[in-house]
């Protein structure tokens, strides 16, 4: 599914659909999860002073804080949940000779999802172009990932937006929980989008979804200069609870996306029901802990109230 930028202005113009609206969207809880009550859901990733996922913690080794105040958890589990993923792919025509290489390594990374996880292919230059719809057939999801060709300019927020967006309705069961995860490879500045960074922010943090961000460098890249174009995926990936990766090399690709399968197998489901009963859409900081010296922890960092009676 081609989305040039005309289509896609429509889409954006469509009732209910322009990312401004989202202002008064409540926060979505996972389906199960809710039963009369707002039950805030949390992915939490656990490493040591090694890097090394913690798997072996129990629920009284955690605490959640919500504006500084401790909260009671009603729901744990360190079980592997299935995943809905969406694998973006920048095609510009700067990954013209780093293609091939990129392609092998999100086909490694696409075959590491388990039986009852579903993902689907975006692939994004001056256009955004679904590939694949959400499924599990893996060879359908490679033969998708080899379509991908290099040309045109970049379009990030705007397949960031599609992708958000294709979550929220991403095939369930009845009772089916799912975590949610964008995987985004891009090397370089979004240069085409009709959403800003500001509105792709801000429908992230209302979504259930961690974006994992892979800023490839270009060979003659400065590291030791700002660069928008990092500040931009360090930025999605710290709101969201994902991570951040800018290999200097395409070779090293294999690895990130490794590290992130792994890390996605890894995580904890943590849930509670808000102590602050107002309903006033307000944004919420959330903090989590781990009772376990030369830890880390990493989840989203917060969520906006639900509003209405």
């Amino acid at each position: 599914m081609r989305l040039t930028p005309a289509i896609l202005a429509a889409v954006l113009a469509a009732a209910g659909l322009a990312v401004a609206a989202q202002q008064d969207d409540q926060t979505t809880p996972l389906p199960s999860f809710r039963a009369g009550v707002d039950v805030v859901s949390l992915n939490v990733t656990v490493t040591d002073a090694e890097n090394r996922f913690v798997t072996d913690l129990d629920q009284e080794n955690f605490q959640i804080f919500e504006d500084g105040i401790l909260q009671e958890i009603t729901f744990f589990n360190r079980s592997r949940l299935p995943i809905a993923l969406s694998l973006l792919m920048d095609t510009s025509a700067s990954m013209d000779k780093r293609m091939r290489t990129a392609q092998e390594a999100a086909i490694g990374f696409s075959n590491s999802l388990g039986r009852d996880d579903l993902a689907e292919i975006i692939d994004f230059d001056s256009r955004v172009e679904i590939l694949q719809d959400f499924t599990n057939d893996l060879d359908r999801l490679g033969d998708a990932i080899r379509q991908t060709s290099a040309g045109g300019s970049t379009s990030l927020y705007n397949a960031l937006y599609v992708a958000l967006k294709g979550l929220s309705k991403a095939p369930l069961r009845p009772s089916e929980v799912r975590r949610q995860a964008i995987v985004v490879l891009s090397d370089g500045e979004d240069t085409s989008s009709l959403i800003t960074f500001d509105e792709v922010l801000e429908l992230a943090k209302r979504s259930e979804t961690a974006i994992y961000t892979i800023g490839l460098q270009e060979d003659d890249d400065e590291r030791s200069g700002f660069r928008e174009a990092d500040f931009v995926l360090r930025q999605l990936a710290y709101e969201t609870g994902g991570h951040a990766f800018f290999p200097d090399d395409v070779n090293d690709l294999p690895a990130i996306y490794r590290q992130i399968s792994d890390e996605l197998s890894s995580q904890y489901s943590v849930g509670y029901i808000s102590g602050n009963p107002l309903r006033n859409g307000q944004w919420r900081r959330t903090i989590v802990r781990v009772d376990r010296e030369r830890t880390t922890t990493r989840t989203k960092q917060g969520y906006y109230a639900p509003t209405g009676a």
